[in-house]
């Protein structure tokens, strides 16, 4: 019997290229204000519309014709890191939320640098919804996932047993080993322009026990496994 629900935050409850947007124009607002340089958005968006990944900022100075100098370039990632986003939930996810804490404890889980992930979660206004909000990296890096440790910490706060509490979540590459070896079911949503949609599960070990593309399946799936 599913009791709880708990998320991930990237490409779960909002889309993740939104962030990388917002972070990318407060990277660009600095080096503008800063060293009055214009143009970094535009080619740093362009190289992640495109598929590309890590390095955004050495690429993007690079087609500016500037060194991608490593005292510059941890300037644009602390901005990009410690900016307020400017995101927002996807469609519907409030009132899916409003509809699931009305049937049980609704919490999340989350890796990535801490002060980023707490803005990010602020930005969305999640403390309305989720409680309790678990940050891996208040722990270390090595307690990120696939690391079981955030897992085992909301299981006990929550009182719940494994079979009770299902994760949601969208990367296979970490997200569901820990909680399907604990005993939680696990849910990935796949949307079609998630960061991860295409990644297949490296083991059976690693996917998701059931895969779904819109969050709305979610009631029906609480009715179904209470």
């Amino acid at each position: 019997m599913t009791a709880a629900v708990v998320f991930d935050l990237d490409d779960t409850l909002y889309p993740e290229r939104d962030f990388v947007r917002s972070g990318l124009q407060a990277a660009d607002r600095w080096l503008a204000a800063e060293r009055n340089i214009a143009g970094l958005f535009d080619h740093a968006w362009r190289r992640f519309a495109a598929g590309e990944r890590g390095r955004l900022f050495d690429q993007a100075l690079a087609d500016l014709g500037l060194a991608a100098e490593p005292a510059l370039i941890a300037v644009l990632v602390g901005a990009y890191r410690d900016h307020r986003p400017a995101i927002a939930l996807a469609p519907g996810i409030g009132e899916l939320l409003d509809g699931l804490r009305r049937r049980g404890p609704v919490a999340l889980l989350t890796d990535g640098w801490h002060r980023t992930q707490r803005l990010k979660v602020e930005a969305l206004g999640l403390e309305r919804w989720c409680r309790p909000i678990v940050y891996t990296d208040l722990w270390g890096r090595e307690h990120w996932k696939p690391s079981p440790r955030g897992f085992l910490a909301i299981q006990a706060e929550l009182g719940l047993a494994p079979p009770q509490l299902t994760y949601v979540a969208d990367n296979p590459a970490k997200d569901f080993r820990a909680p399907r070896a604990l005993g939680w079911r696990t849910i990935r949503l796949r949307r079609p322009a998630g960061e991860h949609a295409l990644r297949q599960a490296a083991s059976p070990a690693d996917d998701a026990d059931r895969v779904i593309a819109d969050l709305g399946e979610l009631i029906g799936h609480r009715r179904e496994t209470s």
